[in-house]
């Protein structure tokens, strides 16, 4: 049975696929980091009293705290996502499961 995934046109090596074995697990990276973003934004939103300092600087500059937390979290791996999406493209794109 096939995926959906598997329906899309897969290249036959992974230097054609991006960038060869780095260009897969950069992107994994960037992936895992988006998904830890929204999980940051997520918990932001879940506050529970109103921010004496709020404004509207204030909020940029932690979305952009969050943004390189996310980025410096999902460079250390230690969630899986990003293990997890390159395990998973890596064997559609020729490069075996590893």
């Amino acid at each position: 049975m096939t995926s959906p995934i598997s329906s899309i046109g897969a290249s036959p090596t992974p230097a054609a696929a991006g960038g060869g074995d780095g260009g897969l697990r950069k992107a994994a990276e960037a992936f895992e980091a988006v998904i830890l973003r929204q999980l940051m934004a997520s918990m932001r939103q879940a506050k529970l009293g109103d921010d004496i300092f709020g404004s509207s600087a204030t909020d940029n500059f932690r979305e952009m705290a969050d943004a390189r937390t996310a980025d410096s979290l999902a460079a250390m791996r230690q969630f899986g996502i990003a293990d997890l999406v390159e395990r998973q493209f890596r064997g559609r794109i020729g490069g075996g499961v590893q």
